[in-house]
């Protein structure tokens, strides 16, 4: 068993996916036609991340049980150095921090209100 993909649900649709598009590099790709607004974003040839528009401005109510953030690895010290330089020159905001034990490194990124992202890498 391995994870298929993760839906993000969001009203800022053009905003969520132009993150995924530019800053992660997914693909934009094919998508069945479902009657509602949304994107299939590619990697390697899978739909890995499914974008879904609401008209709701309003943040689903958080429940006890739900979850926080989808994360990324990246495999390189230039691929980081990269990300970093993309968020940057986008204006991104985000925030780092260290895994006590492994030493590998996380930033934490909210390219809309209510959806985060982690990427993580290797120690240096």
């Amino acid at each position: 068993m391995k994870i298929d993909h993760a839906t993000i649900v969001t009203p800022q649709l053009e905003a969520v996916r132009l993150f995924f598009c530019d800053i992660v590099g997914l693909t934009a790709g094919e998508r069945p036609s479902f009657g509602f607004d949304g994107y299939w974003l590619y990697h390697d040839g899978k739909a890995v991340i499914h974008l879904i528009k609401t008209n709701s401005e309003r943040p689903l109510t958080k429940s006890p049980t739900r979850i926080d953030h989808i994360a990324f690895g990246v495999d390189s010290a230039d691929e980081w150095d990269k990300l970093l330089a993309k968020l940057q020159a986008a204006s991104y905001e985000y925030e780092s921090s260290e895994v006590p034990a492994t030493g590998e490194r996380q930033l934490f990124v909210v390219p809309t209100p209510g959806v985060m992202i982690e990427f993580v890498t290797a120690a240096a």
